[in-house]
């Protein structure tokens, strides 16, 4: 499971032109799901997230969490985070799971979040076609990916 995480001043969600989600002060999440990825990632991936320690303090420097400073989260499925470019101009996506495996796990990992936030997260829509718009604050963005824990 492979995550971009963007702290956000502010990011929104359109689906045919209406806004789905969107949030202030807090992390944008761009979530791809790989064929293989389990219940146990989406544990790992939440947990890592939510106390990541990206956000300043009062001597500006990054060390408070989501958590500790009582931010919001937008979660967006993105399977492209698995594309492969190793042969010619065209991306692969043979690792991202297919939709009957990834979208499940999708609102598992919105379950687990919510629960490691003590709030309710605003999200995307499986397999649409997204327009989502934020404004970086930072910039931070970090890239995650569950294979790689140690």
């Amino acid at each position: 499971m492979r995550a971009v995480i963007q702290r956000v001043s502010q990011a929104s969600v359109k689906i045919e032109g209406k806004i789905k989600g969107e949030i202030n002060h807090g992390l944008l999440i761009l979530l791809g799901i790989e064929t293989g990825d389990s219940a146990e990632d989406i544990q790992w991936l939440c947990r890592k997230i939510s106390n990541m320690r990206i956000f300043s303090d009062e001597n500006n420097a990054m060390n408070l969490s989501i958590k500790d400073i009582d931010g919001e989260a937008l979660i967006i499925s993105q399977f492209t985070l698995h594309a492969s470019t190793k042969k010619g101009n065209r991306p692969s996506f043979i690792k991202a799971a297919k939709p009957d495996i990834s979208k499940p796990l999708y609102e598992e990992f919105l379950t687990e979040f919510e629960k490691h936030l003590a709030k309710p997260v605003s999200s995307g829509e499986f397999g649409a076609d997204m327009k989502v718009s934020l404004l970086n604050d930072g910039p931070v963005t970090i890239i995650i990916d569950s294979k790689n824990k140690e």
